[in-house]
C-alpha cells in the first residue's frame, strides 16, 4: 500500500489496495498488514506477531517498542481513575455499597488528585515490562524452531507466549505490588514513590514486594500462552 514510503496509509492507498486484493478473505486480510493487528499478551502490552529481517537490522522494532509503551501509558492515566476505583472495591468492596460512594470517599479523602494515586509507577513498569516480554519471546521462537525457518505451530507460540509472559511479570512484579500500595495509601501516608518503597521494605521486608506472585504468575502462564495461540488460529 505503501509504495510513496511515506510510512503512512491514506485513504486513497487502501482504496487502491483493496482494488487490486486477489481475495477478500479476514485471515489473509489481516496477514497483509502486518503491524495493523498487534497482541496483547499481559495487561495491554503491544508485542507484534512478528518483524521481519529488515526491521530487526534497522532498528524499527524499536520504534514499534515505544509507540507501544508510550500509547499503553497514554491509556493508563486516562483510565488510572477507574483502575484505582477497582482495586478499591476489590480490597475494600465491604465497605462501599457503589462506585459512586467510593468516588465521593476518594474526592473527600484526597481531592481530584487522589484519582491518579499509584499511576506513575503504573506507566513506568509498562516500558521494561514490554521490553522484557518481546525481548524474550523473540529469543525464545527460535530456540523452538530448533534452527529451521519453519513456522511455529500453535502449542509452540502457546510455550513461547507462557514463558516470555511469565518472565516480563517476574521481573516487574515489586512494581505492580508498589503500584497497588500507593493506589490504596491515604493522604500524607508516603510522600513520594521512593519513600513508600523504603517505607514498605523497612517495616515487611523484602518478601512483601512479592506477595501475591504466585497466583499471578498462574494466571499470566495460561493467559499469555492462550492469547498468543488464539491470535494465531484467527489470524491464519
Amino acid at each position: 500500500m505503501d509504495k510513496d514510503d511515506s510510512r503512512t496509509i491514506n485513504f486513497y492507498k487502501r482504496r487502491s489496495y483493496m482494488f487490486h486484493l486477489p481475495s477478500f478473505e479476514l485471515g489473509k486480510l489481516l496477514s497483509s498488514s502486518q503491524h495493523a493487528t498487534f497482541l496483547d499478551i499481559g495487561e495491554n502490552t503491544v508485542v507484534p506477531e512478528d518483524f521481519t529481517k529488515k526491521e530487526m537490522q534497522t532498528g524499527m522494532w524499536w520504534r514499534h517498542l515505544v509507540a507501544g509503551a508510550i500509547s499503553g501509558g497514554v491509556s493508563r492515566t486516562c483510565t488510572a481513575p477507574l483502575d484505582r476505583i477497582k482495586v478499591f472495591l476489590q480490597v475494600r468492596g465491604g465497605e462501599y455499597s457503589s462506585i459512586g460512594i467510593c468516588l465521593r470517599h476518594m474526592l473527600k479523602e484526597g481531592g481530584i488528585a487522589s484519582l491518579w494515586r499509584g499511576n506513575g509507577v503504573n506507566v513506568l513498569k509498562i516500558a521494561p515490562e514490554t521490553a522484557i516480554k518481546f525481548a524474550a519471546y523473540e529469543q525464545l521462537k527460535p530456540l523452538i524452531r530448533g534452527g529451521s525457518e519453519r513456522e511455529l505451530q500453535i502449542y509452540e507460540r502457546f510455550l513461547a507466549g507462557s514463558i516470555a509472559g511469565s518472565i516480563a511479570q517476574s521481573s516487574i512484579y515489586p512494581l505492580e505490588v508498589l503500584k497497588t500500595r500507593l493506589a490504596l495509601r491515604k493522604t500524607g501516608q508516603y510522600k513520594s514513590t521512593w519513600d513508600a518503597a523504603c517505607k514498605i521494605y523497612r517495616t515487611e521486608g523484602l518478601r512483601s514486594f512479592y506477595k501475591g506472585y504466585l497466583p499471578n504468575l498462574l494466571g499470566i502462564i495460561p493467559y499469555a500462552g492462550i492469547e498468543l495461540s488464539s491470535y494465531e488460529v484467527l489470524l491464519f
